[in-house]
């Protein structure tokens, strides 16, 4: 499993990398493992607010449906707009292209 420098992880298999004041979120290289081939993700609102801990994105794999929690408080500055397309980017490349939101 690949552990991405300077990064923090959550013990549900997110991450969360923090520049400046924004913080991009995803899922691990184990998650999107674990879950198989990503097929369908609801992603959160541009400019809603999350808690900490709480259900903020949905994922449907041909294995599981898995909720994805956010790792911290805040207000969602972007959603990835690739995923809606291709869910699939987050199985080819969980921490680059296939990161999820900005908060």
């Amino acid at each position: 499993m690949e552990i991405m420098e300077h990064y923090l992880y959550t013990k549900e298999h997110e991450w969360i990398n923090i520049e400046d004041s924004t913080a991009t979120v995803g899922i691990t290289e184990y998650a999107q493992s674990a879950l198989g081939d990503i097929t369908f993700i609801e992603l959160p609102e541009a400019d809603s607010e999350v808690e900490q801990f709480e259900q903020f994105v949905s994922v449907e794999s041909v294995k599981a449906a898995s909720d994805i929690f956010a790792p911290m408080s805040g207000r969602v500055v972007e959603v990835n707009p690739k995923l809606e397309a291709d869910p699939g980017l987050i199985n080819r490349s969980c921490y680059e292209k296939g990161w999820i939101a900005k908060i």
